[in-house]
């Protein structure tokens, strides 16, 4: 039996940028950073005083007091891109989806803000004051949870850990699960709010922070030469996966095909790119060939470029070598520039990019990109945004564990 081909038709996103999927885009497209001084705690004695912090966003109004109390803070975001994802692809969020719908998420340290909590109350109040729903604020798959329970879902439920590979390899495996027939739709996507004291302290003392404390809006700047580390950020980005012939059923839009997953691990250290980028050059083979696609066919790439020395170094040298004398110009970009990082949402933010990128024949810019880095040569869109028909995107994620993921989308 051959697989099915599998499609977008709903996309829901919470980011730094802005809270609907229309004013992300506008903003994307016009260089705008989202990255600011920390408002949410006070921030000042620590090395890092800035991230991509979700604004405008309250959920007591938007969940009720009750029960937005009751769960970690990366679950009220996952909870509002997922509404927003279902009602773009025109489906009833007051009936249950059943079990014909499966639910992926990836998040890269889950319910962190509710773990910090509960540690703090633990050594000042003692153990009989913690809270009751700290287990399952704290879980990974918490939010994987808390989605299936708002919205019915009762097909094949997972919650996927690897790092900032965590919500590419939830879409991956979201569309084996269609094209296998095991269910006709999935929602996946990724959630992440680990912008926390102790992740900012403990990211900042192995020196994968950037420390541009007087100028936040410019600290991320991959593949520049002076660039000096990530961004920490946060949101959630939700992508409702059908079969075609289910799209096409029921009658709605279709953002773009999902074609192509690889997945591989470095087995090299747990931090580092293995030199050369040589796990993320197979995973570009990998989804290149279930994409049934040449390399010469590709027209954008979302690079992971997330601004650290030794991640934009190894991509372009893995870009290199996978797609030769076509890298010099092949369109590439990282949308990181101006969201932050969103560690275990990432892939799913940048799914999203991929296909509206393919939608509107637009490649949102690499902004803060002045100083090109000698070993980072190649076209990554510098600060302005490009026009140009496309046809094919690829979307990069590599994460701490050596954990690879590419995604190939077309139009």
């Amino acid at each position: 039996m051959s697989k099915r081909r599998v499609v977008v038709t709903g996309l829901g996103t919470i980011n730094p940028l802005a809270n609907t999927v229309e004013n992300t885009w506008n903003k994307l497209l016009d260089g705008v950073s989202g990255i600011d001084h920390i408002t949410s705690f006070d921030a000042s004695n620590l090395p890092v005083t800035f991230a991509g912090e979700v604004k405008d966003f309250d959920a007591n109004e938007y969940l009720g007091k009750q029960h937005a109390r009751k769960l970690d803070r990366s679950a009220h975001l996952s909870i509002f891109a997922t509404e927003q994802a279902l009602k773009d692809a025109k489906i009833d969020t007051e009936k249950r989806l059943g079990n014909n719908v499966g639910i992926i998420f990836g998040t890269g340290i889950g319910g962190i803000g509710a773990t910090e909590d509960a540690i703090r109350v633990y050594d000042s109040r003692g153990p009989s004051r913690i809270n009751p729903l700290a287990i399952t604020q704290l879980m990974p798959n918490s939010s994987t949870g808390q989605v299936a329970i708002k919205f019915g879902i009762e097909g094949p439920s997972l919650t996927i850990t690897t790092a900032c590979a965590a919500s590419a390899n939830a879409v991956g495996e979201a569309k084996n699960l269609i094209e296998n027939g095991i269910v006709d739709m999935v929602i996946t996507g990724g959630t992440e709010s680990g912008t926390t004291p102790m992740t900012i302290a403990a990211f900042a003392q192995i020196r994968a922070l950037s420390t541009k404390n007087e100028t936040p809006t410019k600290a991320c700047s991959p593949f520049d030469k002076n660039r000096d580390g990530f961004v920490m950020a946060e949101g959630s980005t939700v992508l409702v996966l059908e079969s075609e012939e289910s799209a096409k059923k029921r009658g709605v839009d279709i953002y773009g095909y999902v074609d192509g997953y690889g997945s591989t691990t470095d087995a090299h250290h747990i931090t580092a790119p293995a030199e050369g980028g040589a796990g993320a050059v197979r995973a570009m083979e990998k989804a290149l060939n279930d994409a049934k696609l040449e390399k010469n066919n590709v027209d954008y790439v979302n690079a992971h470029g997330t601004s650290t020395p030794a991640n934009d170094k190894n991509e372009t040298a893995a870009i290199k070598t996978l797609f030769e004398e076509d890298s010099t110009s092949l369109n590439i970009s990282s949308t990181k520039s101006m969201t932050g990082h969103l560690l275990g949402g990432a892939g799913a933010f940048e799914s999203l990019v991929c296909l509206l990128s393919l939608k509107n024949n637009k490649i949102p810019p690499t902004i803060n990109l002045n100083n090109p880095d000698i070993d980072c040569d190649l076209n990554y869109t510098p600060n302005v945004l490009l026009e140009k028909e496309l046809h094919t995107a690829m979307s990069n994620s590599f994460g701490f564990g050596g954990h690879n993921a590419v995604l190939v989308f077309s139009k």
